[in-house]
């Protein structure tokens, strides 16, 4: 039964519904969710979080799923276990206080045993094996009554295993999972008559978990760990979540041994084998190794594609880093497989091919997918030739010292900083007859992870209870209504205040800050990329707000954060708002400008510029969007050029309210990462730009008056950002930079047309004329050579020249000491010591002749004797060595130093 199947009967099950009431099949959320405590969706029920935590009221008693999901934790254990992948996909069946633990129980069991020819999944009773929670007699006896099993074919396991929380204070539950016995080749006999409440890690493979049906009714107060927890009480709802891996069940179907080797998968690994001319399955050493290089390859490639086409672009932090991680070592994989050549180009397509037969999208966007994919690539490459570089440097250091270990700091800054893998560094050393310090490697990952770890755990302490705001938006009964696409004055009604705590407070005084719901408002809450609106709130009391933030913390409220400025504010008082209408308008330009620049972008550069993220702010704009590299200057000057045409045009810019498939089939963008509803907002700039959006706009783009893109940068791989002004921002730029150009005209007698042309004259004068004075400069430090070494000192038969150079750089210094040195002959010793200073940092440079060293001097000993005395390090070769420090005040002691350890041998 191939995967595609599986998913249709999954799907078909729960809305047929088996008895139990026909469920509301619930696309996919995006891999990234605005959720503070997760990096990407991890679980079926994360787009139903809000709705278990009692946030908001689910618009469905019942709801399956099949969700995308990343795990971060499983990377390192790619390809070495039959069960793990960064990129899988959960099957789901949720109930929102309808049926609860037998409900769950038969549809599950229902949908497993059923036979194919019913439209299940027909596997054996025989080897299937529930699990419950120890001590959970209801979920016992329901089990029973379901499938018939008497007790010993029933599970007991502890908390570890069978209890769920989402790891904070909240909704929590026992746990039933389906295991099923894959047989003897898997692993031994379970009694589990005799084995305790912990499955042992060594029957995992065996007795593979393919479902866990968490029976969600615990109020939890605190949650220390998995196992340690507090539960305060029973909730008011009680809940079902499900979870069923599909790669899983895929593999069992197919009769596979793992879940790469399914049909959306193994596709990519046959043609791995193709590239590198190395077997998958081969029954050795060094086949097992490849083994788990092919499977690597084959989960990256797919987990990276899925990742791109949610928008995620790699980079050093958060979601970029593991992407770019997933795609390197996918491409590491296939070296280590002999293939050095670009594999990604190879390979993705192929996944798209298997995966594109669900995911269309993947087939619409493959063109943004597969440039940013091959320019990670090609990134890759190059850091692997320059860390080979720096390995080479570091490791010579070591062989120079005559060390055998390469520090660990140096191999974590390797794979740290410059994304060079360890295992390439190990293999490096052991070419090179070196170890690496492993342990001191793995504590500095710890050390890192551990830092992660605390960043997250913070982060998750900052989310910010909801429960007040869940109460008004009970209280109220619908969403509050936002007036202000049509207009910047209204009149609504208090329904409820917060404090700064996220607490329900009756009333507010002059000086207090406090957050205020009411029925209705035209302040536009900040979202899509644009600020909120600012403005005053009046009540009929006399009392008078300053509103400053316009947030809507959740689905369907608009939360006003503001300053008493006088008066008492109470729930229920009639209230004027009025928006600050300057703000208002010029915010809605640069939302509109943000429109008209990417389509413009697109335009130029091909359907891959899609915008990656914005923020409108009154009078400017940001823009971020997807390219490879940087925007040629043609391209900005026509972007540009492209938008204020359009802007003369006057066009109208209107909304439309429409189905998503239909503002899809229109040809209007939806943006990655944006929540949007069954019906959706269109906003269109003449028959030219069609958006998705929920912002305001101008009321046509004659009112934008110019826009001005002031240039663009990057802001991490594959993606690049354009800060521009508009209408009278933009216009007092304009006329800055035309009475600039005036001035320059004025003061160097040119017409401002031919300023480029002066400018880059002046400017070649002076590099010229700085190379003479650099000429004349250098000519008189070496003149002063010549005294120097006239006046060279005997200290016990070896000539000794130490000189502070006030003024001289690092090159000057270098140059001096090997000019002095060649002039003190050869007949004997000679050592020059040269300290100069420039800009308060010092530099020390130490040069020794050939008889020198034949007698035993080294130029690398004597500099670290100077470097010490300037606080710093030096080092080098016999014949010169350099070093520096940080306190040029003590040149002279520097060369003192060096004096000295002559005189010492």
């Amino acid at each position: 039964m191939d995967t595609a199947e599986v998913r249709r009967r999954f799907i078909a099950h729960f809305e047929d519904g088996a008895g139990w009431g026909a469920h509301t099949a619930v696309p996919s959320a995006s891999l990234i969710l605005d959720d503070p405590n997760l990096l990407f969706v991890n679980a079926g029920m994360v787009q139903f979080k809000p709705y278990f935590l009692g946030q908001e009221s689910p618009p469905y008693p019942r709801a399956t799923s099949i969700q995308k999901c990343v795990r971060t934790p499983d990377i390192e254990d790619v390809g070495k276990t039959t069960r793990h992948g960064t990129f899988f996909e959960m099957c789901g069946n949720f109930s929102f206080g309808d049926y609860f633990k037998e409900g769950a129980i038969s549809l599950a069991w229902d949908l497993v045993t059923k036979s194919v020819a019913d439209g299940g999944w027909g596997l054996e009773e025989s080897r299937l094996w529930p699990s419950i929670l120890d001590g959970d007699d209801e979920a016992l006896t329901l089990w029973k009554k379901v499938t018939g099993l008497p007790d010993e074919r029933i599970v007991r396991l502890g908390k570890k295993e069978n209890y769920w929380s989402m790891g904070v204070p909240g909704p929590g539950g026992p746990c039933s999972e389906i295991l099923y016995d894959r047989g003897p080749a898997f692993g031994p006999e379970a009694d589990f008559t005799r084995m305790g409440t912990d499955m042992p890690t060594e029957l995992e493979d065996r007795y593979l978990e393919i479902w866990n049906l968490v029976f969600m009714q615990d109020e939890l107060s605190a949650v220390r760990s998995k196992e340690d927890f507090d539960i305060a009480g029973a909730l008011p709802r009680k809940n079902i979540d499900t979870g069923m891996g599909l790669e899983r069940v895929a593999f069992l179907l197919q009769g596979k041994d793992n879940m790469y080797e399914i049909d959306v998968m193994y596709p990519v690994i046959e043609r791995a084998e193709q590239l590198s001319g190395r077997r998958y399955g081969a029954h050795t050493e060094s086949g097992h190794r490849d083994d788990v290089l092919f499977r690597i390859v084959a989960d990256h490639v797919r987990s990276s594609m899925m990742l791109i086409n949610d928008g995620v672009t790699p980079g050093n932090e958060s979601r970029g880093y593991v992407l770019r991680r997933l795609l390197r070592r996918a491409v590491r994989s296939m070296r280590l497989l002999g293939y050095e050549d670009r594999a990604l180009p190879e390979l993705m397509p192929i996944s798209r091919d298997k995966m594109g037969e669900t995911y269309t999208d993947l087939l619409q966007n493959w063109e943004r997918i597969s440039a940013v994919a091959y320019a990670e690539e090609d990134a890759f490459r190059q850091t692997l030739k320059a860390g080979t570089t720096i390995f080479d440097l570091a490791a010579g250091e070591v062989q120079q010292s005559g060390g055998t270990v390469l520090a660990g700091s140096t191999a974590f800054a390797l794979h740290d900083t410059h994304g060079f893998p360890i295992d390439l560094t190990l293999e490096m050393a052991a070419e090179k007859g070196l170890q690496v310090d492993e342990e001191g490697f793995r504590r500095l990952m710890a050390e890192q992870r551990e830092r992660a770890k605390a960043d997250a755990k913070a982060k998750k302490g900052q989310h910010r209870s909801v429960g007040a705001f869940r109460e008004i938006a009970d209280q109220l009964g619908a969403p509050v209504r936002f007036t202000g696409y049509d207009e910047v004055v209204s009149e609504g009604t208090v329904r409820g205040l917060v404090d700064h705590e996220g607490t329900s407070i009756p009333a507010a005084a002059a000086g207090d800050d406090v957050e205020l719901v009411l029925d209705r408002t035209p302040f536009y809450a900040e979202g899509g990329g644009q600020l909120a609106d600012q403005g005053v709130i009046e009540l009929d009391n006399g009392a008078r707000l300053e509103v400053y933030d316009v947030q809507s913390p959740i689905t369907g409220l608009v939360v006003h954060k503001a300053k008493v400025l006088t008066g008492e504010v109470t729930v229920g008082l009639h209230a004027q708002l009025l928006v600050d209408t300057e703000r208002r308008r010029s915010i809605s330009r640069s939302h509109t400008a943000t429109h008209m620049v990417h389509k413009a972008f697109r335009e130029a550069l091909g359907d891959t510029a899609t915008q990656a993220g914005s923020e409108n702010s009154p009078g400017r704009f940001r823009f971020d969007f997807s390219a490879t590299g940087a925007v040629p200057a043609s391209a900005m000057v026509d972007v540009e050029a492209r938008v204020n045409a359009l802007v003369l045009d006057d066009l109208s810019v209107h909304a439309e309210l429409m189905s998503q498939a239909d503002a899809v089939k229109s040809g209007a963008m939806a943006l990655f990462g944006e929540k949007y509803g069954d019906q959706v907002r269109v906003i269109s700039v003449g028959d030219w730009a069609r958006e998705l959006c929920g912002g305001t706009h101008a009321q046509s783009s004659g009112q934008l008056g110019v826009v001005k893109l002031l240039g663009e940068s990057s802001i991490g791989s594959g993606v690049r950002r354009v800060d521009a002004l508009v209408g009278g921002d933009a216009y007092r730029f304009l006329a800055r930079e035309h009475l600039l150009v005036a001035q320059l005209s004025e003061t160097l007698k040119v017409r401002p047309e031919q300023l480029p042309e002066r400018v880059n004259d002046l400017v070649d004068r002076l590099r010229a004329a700085e190379k003479d004075i650099e000429k004349v400069r250098v000519q008189q430090l070496l003149a002063a050579g010549g005294e120097l070494a006239a006046a060279a000192e005997d200290l016990r038969g070896t000539s000794y020249v130490g000189h502070v150079a006030d003024g001289a750089g690092g090159g000057d210094v270098r140059t001096l000491a090997l000019d002095i040195r060649g002039r003190l002959g050869t007949d004997r010793p000679g050592v020059v010591a040269i300290v100069g200073a420039r800009d308060g940092k010092p530099s020390v440079v130490v040069a020794v002749n050939d008889a020198g060293r034949d007698a035993g001097i080294s130029a690398n000993a004597l500099v670290r004797a100077a470097a010490e005395v300037l606080g710093g390090k030096g080092g080098g070769k016999d014949d010169v060595a350099q070093g520096g420090g940080a306190d040029a005040s003590r040149a002279g002691e520097a060369v003192a130093a060096v004096r000295r350890a002559l005189e010492a041998r």
